[in-house]
């Protein structure tokens, strides 16, 4: 990668500021990002999750390199995604990311046996056959599929496709591990499995892993989630394992701007407008008040 594509002094792993993402679908303009901000640190185990169309498949295209922003910051492990080079999108894709993908059948090529498949990418950085077989069997174990290395993908069960897939995607030591609905086709237990081996590549191998997921439930797993609606970052749930609880916090973007949970909205009968109030260690928000001829006073 060329020097002068890096930007320095940045102490998280991945920063976006403001991001902003547009497209054209059948001739209408889409705004699938609209001013997102979020912040990842190295070693981090985060989920993203939001409902479709919300905009997070879109900022985990973004992240690994596989698109480009429309506006905004967005940097990872010091690589600036809006105006990095083509070269450096391809060894940045190669060297500093990993990436498994939904559809267990599209992580894998089916006439290479699981540790080929996980030896595969380690050709792409010149590391020789001896030393590329050394890893590839260590990660199948360190990830519970020594028993399947000679095995191909369609004798394998979704899960342990899936695991084979987290080994290829960490095989040249990425600094993050993007992961797309990764248990999208597995029942509950596989699923567990599934994380089980996410963890394991965040607690053994420090790779930084973001999970991008339609399931709430995926909270139970990593420490951080961060919600996303409407093409912004809305929520971030904090889960404390020792203490066994967890906190919600609505975010708060550069511009004062936060996203109220519906659920609170609705149960309110928040609409439109809402009147607000400083107090000494907090701000009010209450709804519009209706006047008696049926208008909304301030």
């Amino acid at each position: 990668m060329t020097e002068g594509a890096r930007v320095r002094g940045a102490d998280p792993l991945i920063r976006c500021e403001n991001l902003v993402r547009i497209y054209w679908a059948d001739k209408v303009e889409v705004q699938a990002l609209q001013g997102l901000d979020l912040t990842v640190m190295p070693g981090e185990l985060l989920a993203v999750v939001g409902a479709s169309g919300s905009g997070k498949s879109t900022l985990l295209g973004i992240l690994s390199g596989l698109d480009v922003p429309t506006a905004g910051t967005a940097v990872v492990d010091g690589m600036d995604l809006l105006t990095m080079k083509r070269k450096d999108r391809i060894a940045f894709r190669r060297q500093t990311v990993g990436f498994v993908w939904a559809q267990t059948a599209r992580n894998l090529f089916p006439y290479l046996s699981a540790v080929e498949n996980v030896m595969l990418p380690m050709t792409y950085i010149g590391m020789k056959a001896r030393a590329r077989r050394s890893r590839a069997e260590e990660l199948l174990d360190l990830f519970g599929m020594a028993h399947a290395r000679d095995r191909r993908p369609d004798t394998l069960s979704g899960g342990e496709q899936q695991r084979v897939a987290i080994a290829t995607a960490v095989a040249n030591n990425p600094r993050v591990l993007f992961a797309d609905e990764p248990t999208g086709e597995l029942d509950t237990e596989t699923g567990t499995d599934v994380f089980t081996a996410l963890r394991r590549a965040n607690a053994e191998l420090n790779t930084t892993i973001v999970v991008v997921t339609h399931d709430p439930l995926v909270s139970r797993h990593t420490r951080r989630t961060i919600g996303i609606r409407n093409g912004r970052t809305s929520s971030e749930v904090l889960r404390d394992e020792e203490a066994q609880s967890t906190e919600e916090y609505a975010v708060l973007d550069r511009n004062g701007r936060l996203q109220l949970p519906r659920a609170f909205t609705d149960a309110l009968h928040m609409r439109d407008r809402v009147r607000l109030a400083l107090e000494d260690d907090h701000i009010g928000v209450w709804p519009q008040r209706m006047g008696a001829g049926g208008g909304a006073e301030g």
